[in-house]
């Protein structure tokens, strides 16, 4: 049965309550507060809803994930980041990535991006928990990322692109500060063939769960100013 969750407590339901069908809906309801949000992360689940819906929660099982020591840069991508089209930085515009990544795409209807989504990662982000990856060309943003970063544990949320392989370049350019900053994993929530291209892979609830345990509460050495 699902669990309701109501504004006046933070806690969440045992993850291996999440049903099977769909899978990994763990609980609705309560509200977008960056202290829920944050419990929620830590906990092993993601807010994912459509506009019309009650809040709804996640924790998949498997989990897609990424180790930053296994990431996999195709030549051609390598040879692009090479010819520095584009400059990529950290920080620098939070409020115009999330935007974009809410933006109407050509193949979805609508968007999970809502704005009390918007207003609760800009919360996470004045904290200093949520972080952007700015792509620019010529000094226009061109692409981008957002996620929270909690110990040694980065959670990514979504990605936009304008220009070709924009959002593939602040993606590894991200994997790879991560990794020189002692990061163990990177949370891709769902799966998909271009995360895989990475080198991104499934793993279970139960182990996703056990990484929350080791890293989420020790600290590494990561700088957000590029």
């Amino acid at each position: 049965m699902l669990t309701w969750l109501t504004r006046d407590s933070l806690t969440f339901p045992p993850l291996e309550k999440a049903l099977h069908d769909p899978n990994g809906l763990l609980a609705a309801g309560g509200d977008l507060s960056a202290d829920r949000l944050v419990q929620a992360y830590r906990h092993g689940c993601f807010p994912w809803y459509q506009d019309g819906q009650p809040i709804l929660w996640w924790s998949p099982d498997p989990r897609t994930v990424l180790f930053p020591q296994e990431l996999h840069v195709s030549r051609s991508l390598a040879k692009l980041m090479r010819q520095g089209r584009y400059h990529v930085s950290f920080d620098t515009d939070f409020e115009a990535v999330i935007a974009a990544c809410a933006a109407p795409r050509d193949y979805a209807d609508g968007t999970w991006i809502t704005d009390s989504m918007r207003n609760a990662y800009c919360e996470l982000h004045r904290r200093g928990i949520a972080h952007s990856v700015e792509v620019r060309e010529d000094g226009e943003l061109v692409g981008g990322l957002y996620g929270l970063a909690m110990g040694r544990l980065f959670f990514g949320e979504s990605m936009f692109s304008r220009a070709d392989n924009a959002s593939k370049v602040g993606f590894v350019t991200l994997v790879q500060h991560l990794q020189q900053a002692g990061f163990e994993l990177i949370d891709c929530q769902m799966p998909t063939q271009h995360l895989h291209s990475f080198g991104a892979r499934a793993i279970s609830r139960e182990r996703f769960a056990e990484y929350l345990t080791r890293h989420l509460d020790t600290s590494c050495d990561v700088t957000w100013v590029r």
